[in-house]
């Protein structure tokens, strides 16, 4: 099955026409010269979001020549230590804009107009939106050279197109980009949910995982189902396409049920502002525990994604005593590669081996309304909607430590924290801050608001928080270079910075006195300073470091070098 073919099947489940999914095949070259090889795919699960583009591999290395895909504008150029580190935004005449993320540095016009903007505010991370047409772009002109900035794990290009109009991303590939794949999508589990009060599922009322094999005809059987009242399912999936290992996002998911469509939805397109509740389409305490994403085939409550193009009773199955249902999972790729997933269902009343009750507590959050509760030394606020669904909500109090529940529940919203810090002196006050804990009880540093005798953060993370207090000053050590070294070859600077507990909040460097750009690279803890930035008209010069951790901690370091 194809591309061309799976589309037509997608509209005709839609009921829309061909015409208003067409998307130009013609418009667009690749943004790299290179074969497009991914490492994630559109809509792929991710932490909290769906990945908003497609990664394609720089054959680990950085440096490569990015292009622009077609004529047009840049409209928003941004340089961020997290997230899509550098990144280019580029609006086209035909209504789409592209996105090019992760970048190791910008093309000459553009490395210029950005940095005269980081030495006017005196900073490394900007984010600039541009006059339209006041950076004009030809298609295939080099705007950048692929890199690893940002939140990236490896060197790779991400890359987007969305609607210049409403902003939505849409998946690359329909745009008439080639990637190699034969491959069918790959299923590692099953589960089985009883979803209605008395529902069972292989005698028990809790999640069940269902066993399968694989068929002769490459589709897959699972072991037949005994089943009662409301239930629905879920799979634990994955795509690779022919060149690459990596583990990638399928494109469509339908369940059918004795011949009827219950449930489809595909990845051709989402907003932003829904990509969160990629946390009820998902059994998001399976992953808590297990960090394994299973995805639901049945559509949750407080679930308000726009990626359904058919629902049935939300793609829950009602199972009737002396009743037999055929379910098929229908996994694609975007090149229509297929695996099926059949699972028979015997509708059968019988005796509970697990009687699984929900574990309750003496608090209950009622999700659409707001939430208060006192912990002794701290505060908790939920504010209406925080969470999807109403739940019993295990709150602790310790001596210097709380407990908010667990990593099992997503919050869809900030909660607030408030901790009472009467009992601390002014002094300690300042090097205080509220941790979260991990599992190692490992204290991480959250946004601490400090005001008056109350310390404050903000966050949707659940689990056990406790005030830290950090003394020692960040450390900054010489990298490439050593103390009254002559350096008349070097192209660059280097340096080290780190901050083993709070963090570090700001940096800041002079060179004879004058501010200069020094890059900040989080994930290997270096500032960089490139010598092309400024002429040195000194044959020795001066350079001072100043960082900052986010309880003010500081430390200053100054070292002498000679150039000719």
């Amino acid at each position: 099955m194809g591309r061309t073919f799976l589309i037509f099947l997608l509209i005709s489940s839609m009921g829309i026409s061909a015409q208003e999914t067409t998307y130009p095949k013609e418009a667009f070259r690749p943004p790299l010269d290179i074969p497009l090889i991914l490492a994630g795919t559109f809509g792929e699960l991710r932490s909290n979001h769906f990945h908003s583009g497609i990664d394609i591999k720089t054959q680990q290395r950085e440096g490569l020549p990015v292009y622009a895909i077609g004529n047009g504008t840049i409209t928003r150029i941004k340089v961020s230590l997290w997230g899509y580190g550098k990144v280019l935004y580029v609006a086209h005449p035909n209504g789409y804009t592209s996105v090019y993320g992760h970048l190791q540095k910008f093309s000459p016009k553009i490395e210029e107009y950005i940095k005269k903007i980081q030495y006017g505010k005196k900073s490394y991370e900007v984010e600039v939106f541009p006059e339209y047409g006041e950076i004009k772009l030809e298609k295939g002109e080099v705007i950048a050279y692929s890199g690893n900035t940002g939140g990236s794990s490896g060197p790779h290009l991400h890359f987007e197109i969305r609607s210049s109009i409403s902003e939505k991303p849409t998946n690359p590939l329909l745009y008439g980009y080639e990637v190699r794949d034969a491959t069918n999508p790959t299923v590692v589990g099953l589960y089985g949910y009883p979803l209605s009060k008395n529902a069972q599922l292989n005698q028990s009322n809790t999640k069940s995982q269902i066993n399968f094999t694989r068929q002769k005809d490459g589709s897959l059987l699972a072991d037949k189902v005994t089943a009662l009242g409301t239930i629905g399912f879920g799979f634990v999936g994955f795509d690779r396409q022919d060149l690459a290992a990596n583990k990638n996002g399928v494109y469509s998911v339908r369940q059918v049920v004795n011949g009827q469509v219950y449930s489809d939805y595909d990845f051709e397109s989402f907003s932003f502002s829904e990509t969160r509740y990629i946390n009820t389409l998902i059994d998001y305490g399976h992953f808590g525990k297990y960090r394994q994403r299973i995805q639901k085939s049945f559509k949750s409550p407080g679930n308000h994604l726009s990626i359904y193009n058919k629902l049935v009773n939300d793609g829950k199955i009602v199972v009737k005593e002396g009743l037999s249902y055929t379910v098929e999972l229908l996994i694609y790729d975007l090149e229509g590669n297929l695996t099926k997933l059949v699972i028979p269902v015997e509708g059968k009343n019988q005796p509970l081996k697990i009687d699984e009750e929900t574990p309750k507590t003496d608090n209950y959050i009622v999700a659409k309304r707001p939430n208060n509760f006192d912990l002794g030394i701290a505060k908790v606020y939920f504010p209406a909607n925080t969470f999807y669904e109403d739940f019993y909500i295990d709150l602790r109090k310790g001596s210097d430590t709380v407990m908010v529940h667990n990593n099992r529940v997503p919050a869809h919203r900030n909660f607030t924290l408030t901790f009472d810090v009467s009992k601390y002196s002014e002094a300690e006050r300042k090097q205080l801050f509220i941790a979260r804990l991990d599992k190692n009880s490992r204290p991480s540093y959250t946004s601490t608001y400090k005001r008056g005798n109350t310390f404050t953060t903000r966050t949707r993370n659940l689990g056990t928080y406790t005030l830290a207090r950090d003394t020692v000053p960040p450390t900054i050590r010489t990298k490439n270079f050593k103390h009254k070294q002559w350096l008349t070859n070097y192209h660059y600077l280097s340096l080290t910075i780190a901050d083993d507990l709070s963090g570090i909040d700001t940096y800041s460097a002079t060179l004879n006195g004058e501010w200069i750009l020094m890059e900040y690279e989080p994930k290997k803890n270096t500032i960089t300073y490139n010598f092309d930035d400024r002429i040195l008209d000194k044959k020795q010069c001066v350079l001072k470091v100043t960082v900052t951790d986010n309880v003010g901690n500081t430390n200053t370091h100054e070292v002498t070098f000679y150039r000719k």
